[in-house]
């Protein structure tokens, strides 16, 4: 009892210090001095009244929405003594092999500097500025030679060093389960099994109204809908970010989805936030980065050439662009396993002081990164709201998507569970599958990588993020694996070969991910 309040005393503690710096407490100081003007307000009960001035005027809701946002990101309980890398990932090999996994792509990086004769940053020209800034909202025109550039590293390249990945203090011999080989990944972490998921994602129940199945055609909309989109409503009414969570449980109506998503991640466009993004974009025109010709490249080989996305190639240009300069997005490395990777000023290599991130905020694109804007911009057509939801959107949830950690929504947990469950509840496919040379995690991997981004058709894939956003866990995006597998059983279990495999399962665009994933997690008899 008393190690839960010194925990919670100590997360208080944190959560104000960190809150100390931002904006909103720079806000409702001024708020506070102004209501001393008030005539309601005084002496005597001068906390008790401000607290209801703050309370009756809304502030108090902005506080506690911002409280809530820095509790859903805040890093798992640890010792008070834990250094501050145990808080980035507690488990050492991780860390190594983390580690190791950032050298090989920053010598990737700079390789290809090299061989180029590129410069990882260097400062544009005038008349290459005003040429930029004039075509700034038609950059999907301009048709850089990029067949010299290539990706850092694709989603497959990741896999390996995710295979390879193993625990020196497990002793393989040692009274293993016979299931514990099947599969590629062999780290001992804990997953949850279908019961624990069924109690975590309870709201998913078939009993429970749901969008995506009970928004049919078929289904009179009286039955559910209207009142689902009413109680939408009030919440988005009540301006509260924990009820929104509750609420997206069962599935965002599509009229309310941008606000109510708005809302849990606590973005509100305030003037500063805008000026912000004019900033950004500013940097963008004045320097040219090496890893401006990788997001170009990354665009036009993926979004570029997708049915849905292709439309949205300029904003995903002005977002990502900004993205890579954006230093706020470095914060997140204290609860990510991963480290911004460093760069030196030129002729000072190896000197501490002369030492600077590259890029700015810290993140190498790879193949594939920009797929986790591309669904954004159905939803938010304002280059600055879009910009800052990617933002919170990275830095809450995909960052997990590729790095090392044994965190529960990490990609390798992710890895983990979707074999579990198909090796538990699906034996025979999944040991027909490995005979013929087709491991399943080698079909799903690029589906989990990218949240399904690219996979799905894009109303299916924002029913899925609703529930990301709802459970704040990636873990579902397993089970989604899992149950696309299940549903396609049949037909794998003829299957001969890896590239048949990957044939039956080439088009995802078509499925329902609601009833695939209740049939999977509440109808499978286990």
């Amino acid at each position: 009892m008393l190690q839960e309040e010194s925990d919670l005393s100590l997360i208080i503690a944190q959560i104000v210090q960190k809150l100390k710096g931002s904006n909103l407490y720079a806000q409702l100081e001024r708020q506070a001095w102004d209501s001393l003007q008030r005539p309601e307000i005084k002496l005597e009960s001068l906390k008790e009244d401000i607290k209801e001035f703050f309370k009756i005027s809304g502030w108090e809701k902005k506080l506690q929405n911002a409280v809530y946002s820095e509790l859903s990101v805040f890093p798992l309980p640890s010792h008070p003594a834990a250094p501050p890398e145990h808080l980035k990932e507690p488990l050492v090999y991780m860390r190594k092999a983390q580690g190791s996994w950032e050298k090989r792509i920053l010598k990737s990086l700079n390789s290809m500097c090299t061989e180029l004769s590129i410069p990882l940053a260097r400062k544009r020209p005038v008349g290459e500025q005003k040429e930029l800034l004039n075509k700034w909202n038609e950059m999907g025109t301009d048709e850089p030679d990029l067949s010299l550039f290539r990706p850092v590293y694709a989603p497959k390249d990741f896999l390996e060093v995710l295979i390879n990945l193993r625990n020196p203090n497990y002793e393989s011999g040692d009274s293993l389960s016979f299931r514990t080989h099947l599969g590629l990944i062999q780290v001992p972490l804990k997953v949850k099994d279908i019961p624990e998921l069924k109690e975590f994602f309870v709201e998913l129940s078939l009993t429970t109204g749901q969008l995506g199945i009970d928004d049919s055609t078929q289904v009179p909309p009286e039955l559910f809908e209207n009142e689902h989109v009413r109680i939408g409503q009030k919440v988005l009414a009540e301006q509260d970010s924990a009820a929104a969570q509750q609420y997206i449980r069962q599935g965002s109506p599509t009229a309310l989805r941008a606000e109510l998503w708005a809302l849990i991640l606590n973005i509100s466009s305030q003037p500063e936030d805008i000026l912000y993004y004019e900033q950004l974009k500013t940097n963008v025109i004045q320097h040219d980065l090496l890893v401006d010709s990788l997001i170009y490249k990354d665009v036009k080989l993926t979004a570029s050439n997708d049915d849905y996305y292709f439309v949205f190639e300029d904003y995903l240009y002005q977002v990502l662009l900004c993205f890579s300069r954006d230093t706020s997005v470095l914060s997140h490395f204290a609860y990510n396993s991963a480290s911004p990777p460093k760069s030196y000023i030129r002729g000072k290599l190896g000197l501490e002081e002369y030492a600077v991130f590259y890029p700015p905020n810290g993140v190498i694109p790879f193949h594939g990164f920009s797929m986790y804007v591309a669904p954004l911009c159905f939803l938010y057509h304002e280059p600055s709201k879009l910009y800052q939801i990617f933002r919170e959107m990275y830095v809450r949830f995909f960052f997990r998507l590729h790095s090392i950690s044994s965190h529960p929504s990490g990609i390798v947990s992710l890895c983990l569970l979707f074999e579990t469950l198909l090796q538990t509840y699906l034996p025979q496919l999944f040991y027909h599958l490995r005979e013929i040379g087709a491991q399943p995690l080698r079909i799903s991997f690029k589906w989990m990588v990218r949240a399904f981004s690219g996979y799905l058709a894009t109303d299916q894939l924002l029913l899925l993020w609703d529930r990301i956003l709802g459970y704040n866990s990636l873990e579902i995006l397993a089970v989604l694996a899992a149950a696309v597998f299940a549903f396609r059983a049949v037909n794998l279990m003829e299957v001969t070969s890896l590239a048949a495999a990957e044939a039956v399962l080439a088009d995802l665009s078509t499925l329902k991910v609601m009833p695939l994933l209740q049939i999977f997690l509440f109808a499978t008899v286990t």
